[in-house]
């Protein structure tokens, strides 16, 4: 399987729509009023989407799998947060459940795609373009 671009993958695809339902859950809910809780939501949930952009980007496997890690950590802080909100409140227990199954789903694609990434032959997931 030969990846052209960073759009290509699941992974990003899947934390796309996930940053597209938490912007959609901020502008739907109290969470708008919430300035310091609704920024860092935001901030974390797109930091999931733009860690496995910038690792793609990278020379290399080892260099992505380490921005694997990091979108995973921003996941799992996003996750956090979807529990603070829910606790505050600002969401419904249908939202919350919602949302987090989304991020346990992400994270174990996330996972998977770094076990493939250290299992594979291939030093590079991407095609170079010459």
């Amino acid at each position: 399987m030969t990846i052209h671009k960073f759009e290509d993958l699941e992974i990003w695809k899947n934390a796309r729509e996930l940053c597209k339902k938490i912007i959609e859950t901020v502008n739907t809910t109290a969470l708008q009023k919430e300035f310091s809780t609704k920024d860092q939501i935001l901030s974390s949930s797109g930091s999931v989407m733009d860690n496995i952009a910038k690792g793609f980007e990278r020379d290399g496997n080892k260099e992505f799998i380490q921005f694997l890690y990091i979108s995973k950590g921003s996941l799992g802080e996003t996750r956090s947060q979807i529990h603070r909100c829910f606790d505050a409140e600002f969401i419904s227990e249908l939202k919350y459940q919602e949302l987090i199954n989304d991020c346990l789903n992400l994270s174990g694609q996330i996972a998977n795609m770094i076990t493939y990434l250290r299992k594979s032959e291939i030093q590079r997931l991407k095609k170079k373009s010459l």
